[in-house]
């Protein structure tokens, strides 16, 4: 390779906090080696990108990121380049923005998949050439329920799959999880990206409310089965 290259240093996107100062560098609107500054404006933010044809006509999956907000600058040509905290560390991949219409530009939401979910999946690339997800096997809707006198928002489990780490573990039919190895769980598109950044084999406690009640279910996830 070119001697001129440096290789980015690594962050640790877990160790971010909301008002950390960060930049995202690339090249918007084909402009090279932009640089704009902002700040971390949320965390954990669930962004879903929806089906997608790939160049060979196949049908790809939706892929749900629990994502870094900020309202650093990003634009079309910075998707795939580097979000960097004050150290210059890698922290974060740009990959998308808020529009308030299909012919909007950037209204300072633009989203960044989390630096640690990224080496992970490029490690199992680098190691196997091919990388597993994690699985808890249910079907999944948005959906609320009673935790004493308040409602609360999470996923609401429309199914549980037979012989899969949510069946083992005793989810059922109606259970609403709010959260997850103590974050909280506001939405179907929320649990999926926290599932999906899990290691295969981990062991994670979910908040669930069932009939009213909450309680703590620990789930080993398992790799997810070939579709």
């Amino acid at each position: 390779p070119p001697t001129e290259l440096t290789p980015i240093a690594l962050g640790d996107s877990s160790a971010l906090a909301v008002g950390d100062p960060v930049m995202a560098v690339g090249n918007p609107l084909g402009l090279a080696s932009t640089v704009t500054t902002g700040i971390v404006s949320a965390l954990n933010r669930p962004v879903t990108t929806g089906d997608q044809s790939t160049q060979f006509g196949q049908q790809s999956d939706p892929v749900y990121t629990n994502a870094i907000q900020t309202n650093a600058a990003i634009n079309p040509g910075n998707s795939g380049g580097a979000l960097v905290n004050a150290d210059g560390q890698l922290v974060g991949i740009n990959s998308s923005i808020a529009t308030a219409g299909s012919n909007s530009g950037n209204i300072g939401i633009g989203f960044a998949i989390p630096v640690n979910e990224a080496k992970a999946i490029a490690d199992q690339l680098i190691e196997k050439g091919s990388a597993t997800h994690a699985y808890l096997g249910v079907s999944l809707r948005d959906g609320e329920g009673k935790d004493g006198t308040a409602t609360r928002a999470g996923a609401l489990v429309a199914q549980v799959s037979p012989g899969t780490p949510a069946a083992t573990a005793g989810l059922k039919d109606g259970d609403l999880i709010i959260g997850i190895k103590g974050v909280g769980v506001e939405s179907m598109d929320s649990l999926i990206a926290h599932i999906r950044a899990e290691k295969v084999g981990n062991t994670v406690t979910l908040k669930v409310l069932r009939n009213g009640a909450a309680q703590d279910i620990s789930v080993t996830l398992a790799a997810k089965p070939a579709s």
